[in-house]
């Protein structure tokens, strides 16, 4: 009877078209994911390679004034995608992945980012990530909306009641044949994806995999669910579809408003207005002032003294450039606090939405979520600490810029470890998922 009911299924012009449909979008999303790999990479290829010529470059006309000389110089930190990236982009092509900051005041530079046309971020990206949890619902919908309605409305049923053991038994038998199917297509884009996107078979990958496989579930059982209200087609259709839409779109959409209406941050723009601010108005002091304020930051640089008010100093600019990001320090720690917080709400509230907790979750797996960004501009910080301490002795006792190796100094990057929490991972999808099937279950005995 199994074989049958599979067989007989597997005919039908909606498990060949929608099974046709999701294996191209599949193909599709897998190959944009493998454009943005490709785009990624030669980014950080045309930095490695620039990186030493804009040092020459620039070494070759001002190496007699190290002060001049890193005024223009530009050092690069990266933060490398991973391969599972190409299967949720997330907010990866938003964000810059490529950080090339100069010793200067650094909040002004952390944002800065590449041009993207507007049309193509109203749209979206159609990755693998986009497809499970926005089109695989559909074709579940699809394929089990008339799950027990058809055998109702085709006259059937009563043979079902007369002929079966048990009603749940059968609905249940053929919800699997497409769970089956739909499985094996999901399974197949997961393969492909591995070896187009060359994506090694570890913790994340499968964590990926498993999310997706969880998420699909509950839309199975959720579907059974109002197949199992004994309604006709067209109400179980229009149900679904409610939910479909309530679950995907309605609540994320909400939530984001919700969570960007009660924690503001305007704390964005005032943080580069007081960056801005806090260096220029140091023009307008008087240099010993200045370098106290920076000589109490960094007590080791102090015996390089004062230089005389009349005429430039690079010492005196180089500190007046770092009390520019001073003034900024608290505004920046609260933004940092409040982005953190906007993250954390909308992970607690998403506990209780399957569709935006899987992306979410999906989002965290592929090093795209929003956390990433934020640790990668931490990382630019200290990056950026690092480097002024090293050439800020340098440039204090102006010493010759021959005399550096500049050759150390090739672009950086920051390695992105997740740690797989399988119990916040998979843990809600599977307790609304229960809830569900004990509903489920004594409605069709």
């Amino acid at each position: 009877m199994y074989l049958f009911m599979f067989k007989q299924f597997l005919r039908t012009k909606t498990c060949i078209f929608g099974l046709s449909i999701v294996l191209l979008l599949g193909l599709v999303s897998i190959l944009v994911g493998k454009q943005f790999l490709v785009r990624q990479e030669k980014a950080i290829d045309e930095v490695i390679e620039k990186q030493a010529a804009h040092i020459e470059r620039n070494l070759d006309h001002h190496s007699d004034d190290i002060g001049l000389l890193l005024y223009y110089l530009k050092f690069a930190l990266v933060n490398k995608a991973t391969p599972l990236a190409a299967l949720s982009i997330g907010q990866s092509d938003v964000h810059p992945k490529v950080q090339r900051v100069k010793i200067l005041t650094l909040e002004g530079q952390k944002y800065d980012s590449d041009l993207v046309n507007p049309v193509k971020l109203l749209y979206g990206n159609l990755d693998l990530g986009f497809l499970i949890v926005n089109v695989f619902p559909l074709l579940i919908i699809a394929f089990t909306y008339n799950l027990r309605s058809e055998e109702v409305e085709s006259g059937t049923w009563r043979f079902v009641q007369v002929m079966s053991r048990s009603r749940f038994r059968f609905l249940f038998a053929k919800l699997s044949v497409r769970a089956v199917l739909l499985f094996s297509a999901l399974i197949l884009l997961f393969m492909l994806a591995s070896l187009i996107l060359g994506i090694p078979w570890n913790d994340p990958f499968f964590a990926f995999l498993l999310t997706a496989v969880f998420y699909l579930i509950f839309w199975f059982v959720l579907s059974y669910g109002v197949v199992s209200l004994g309604r006709n087609s067209n109400f179980n259709a229009l149900t679904l579809l409610a939910l479909w839409l309530c679950l995907v779109i309605l609540l994320p959409a909400a939530l984001n408003n919700f969570v960007n209406t009660r924690h503001p941050i305007p704390e964005a723009f005032s943080s580069m207005i007081k960056q801005r601010n806090g260096y220029h108005q140091k023009w307008d002091t008087n240099k010993r002032k200045t370098l106290e304020a920076f000589y109490a930051r960094y007590p080791q640089f102090e015996s390089y003294g004062y230089p005389p008010e009349e005429g430039f100093n690079w010492r005196w600019y180089y500190a007046m450039q770092h009390l520019g990001d001073e003034a900024a320090l608290e505004t920046r720690q609260l933004m940092q606090e409040k982005v953190a917080l906007r993250e954390k709400i909308s992970k607690g509230w998403a506990r209780f939405v399957p569709s935006l907790h899987a992306q979410l979750v999906l989002n965290d797996l592929a090093g795209t979520n929003l956390s990433n960004y934020t640790n990668f501009l931490d990382e630019t910080d200290r990056f950026h600490e690092r480097m002024r301490l090293f050439f800020y002795p340098k440039i204090f006792s102006e010493v010759n810029a021959r005399e550096i190796n500049w050759q150390e100094f090739s672009p950086e990057y920051v390695a992105y470890n997740q740690r797989i929490e399988w119990q916040k991972i998979l843990l809600p999808l599977l307790i609304v998922t229960l809830l569900l099937i004990v509903v489920s279950r004594r409605r069709i005995q």
